[in-house]
């Protein structure tokens, strides 16, 4: 069976993918698509495995943003990846399209935030609100793209909806996120991408790096895969 999105590694612990745009990664109704349960669909038939297929989930990507995840395909793998997230080995690079011209070639962000759960979204919090988390990311300006900007994104810190949040409280929404006040819209989904993972592998420690190419909609926006040498 062919996979319904691309992949770039596969082996007995782990399965690395490019996640599209408003595909879930998980956590919706039986009868909607998400992509634990196409991974599912496609080792088991791949495999001709019986019964329930095991994967874990080790960090999600927003279902309006596409680029490259990572699923582990046994609880050893998982455990172990998990770890590494939590101790910061695990390096993440996104591309995101921002609204507005950004001067600046390059900063740090760091805000601190709290989950709302009840309209499922994140605020900017003051320090002294229950449940708050700091929120740290770097950007590097990669170039103008008309009125836009075009940002390499590292994540420090892994808060749910961090570089949309942190990016439009800071004055340049994502393309396309009306969630996080967007004015502007995209082709598919948000225009935020995970380009690029690195970590080690759970089982044999050796580094891993995987690099998503850009989907179409990015090159309907004047972006292609040489943006970061331009």
């Amino acid at each position: 069976m062919r996979a319904p999105w691309p992949v770039l590694y596969e082996d007995n612990h782990l399965l690395v993918v490019v996640k599209p745009a408003m595909l879930p990664t998980m956590g919706v109704a039986a009868d909607r698509p998400s992509l634990v349960s196409q991974a599912k669909d496609y080792l088991k038939h791949k495999y001709n495995k019986p019964g329930n297929v095991y994967l874990g989930i080790v960090s999600r990507l927003d279902a309006p943003v596409s680029g490259v995840l990572v699923i582990a395909r046994t609880s050893k793998a998982a455990a172990r990846l998990t770890d590494g997230l939590r101790r910061r080995q695990m390096h993440k690079i996104y591309w995101a399209l921002v609204e507005g011209r950004i001067e600046q070639p390059q900063a740090e962000l760091v805000d601190l935030v709290r989950k709302d759960d009840r309209h499922r979204r994140m605020h900017i919090a003051r320090s002294e609100s229950p449940g708050v988390q700091e929120a740290r990311l770097r950007y590097r300006l990669l170039r103008a793209v008309g009125p836009d900007s075009l940002l390499e994104v590292e994540l420090v810190t892994g808060r749910k909806h961090q570089i949309r949040l942190q990016l439009s409280h800071h004055g340049h929404p994502i393309r396309g996120d009306r969630k996080y006040g967007g004015q502007r819209g995209f082709a598919e989904g948000i225009a935020l991408h995970a380009r690029r993972l690195a970590f080690m592998h759970p089982v044999r420690g050796e580094p891993l790096e995987f690099v998503a190419p850009l989907p179409a909609s990015w090159q309907k926006a004047g972006i292609d895969e040489a943006a970061s040498r331009g």
